[in-house]
């Protein structure tokens, strides 16, 4: 019951972390930057985009959950780990990728530049799958967190250009963290469904929900983005609707809410 979570000071990492411990598991984190052990987590130092640290940080540890990942770099990272995890006998290896990976196509330096972030994921995804270890992926739409932050720059703004046609399903990052250890407490299972949020929202309708509730007012300005990739992302490509499993909703965030995130599944499905 020695688990390994990469990321796991992140946004969600430091959501997993807890939630592991409380089902019974012994979790160490790698981290570039390693605090002293919180909570009674081990932490290592490592770097995945060097190898550094990785070999000692992945011994001994049955399980691991991959949660790091910035805006590129997810393949190389992640086949690293996967040859480490290899090597150690690793029993289980979890990946958390993004919802849209598979159908956002990147043909051209405008698409790479803005939705790079999507092809670099599913290339991750595809290391996993084919590293020999048993391994299971899961792929959850952006996170509330995430949008929050972003939705703060934009509102920075006195005129606010917003993409016109993107539209979101949010889901609380707690929720996400929920899940991870559901499927660290099963079997490996390959790539599970979809996790999104309850609802789809246009762009624009989450800047106008954000600024009424903080009391701004702002000039909200559609703008056409060109690409082929933003017309797969205007379709839908990142949206699940029919796995609109989480429950707090974007106005419940912003407002400052609490709602419940619990998620009442077991298994797979």
């Amino acid at each position: 019951m020695k688990a390994l979570v990469t990321g796991g000071t992140g946004t969600l990492g430091r959501l997993v972390v807890p939630r592991l411990q409380a089902a019974g598991f012994d979790v160490r984190v790698l981290s570039r930057h390693s605090p002293e052990g919180a909570n009674g987590a081990e932490f290592m130092t490592g770097d995945l985009a060097t190898g550094q640290g990785i070999d000692d940080a992945v011994a001994g540890t049955g399980i691991i959950l991959h949660l790091a990942g910035g805006m590129k770099g997810n393949e190389n990272e992640t086949r690293r780990l996967a040859q480490a995890a290899s090597q150690a006998g690793t029993r289980h290896l979890i990946y958390i990728s993004v919802v849209g990976a598979d159908r956002i196509p990147i043909v051209s330096g405008i698409d790479r530049a803005m939705f790079g972030y999507y092809g670099s994921k599913l290339a991750a995804e595809q290391v996993v799958a084919e590293s020999g270890l048993p391994w299971t992926t899961l792929r959850a739409t952006q996170f509330h967190e995430s949008m929050v932050k972003l939705v703060q720059q934009m509102a920075k703004l006195p005129v606010i250009p917003v993409p016109a046609g993107w539209r979101f399903q949010p889901i609380d990052a707690g929720e996400v963290a929920d899940r991870l250890v559901e499927l660290a407490l099963g079997t490996p299972f390959g790539s599970v469904p979809d996790l999104a949020g309850p609802r789809v929202y246009e762009m624009a309708e989450m800047v106008r929900t954000y600024l009424h509730a903080n009391g701004k007012r702002r000039l909200i300005l559609p703008v056409r983005l060109p690409g082929n990739a933003n017309r797969v992302f205007r379709a839908g490509a990142n949206l699940a609707p029919d796995r609109a499993v989480g429950c707090r909703r974007w106005e419940d965030v912003v407002a400052g809410r609490v709602t419940s995130p619990s998620l009442s599944r077991s298994g797979p499905a």
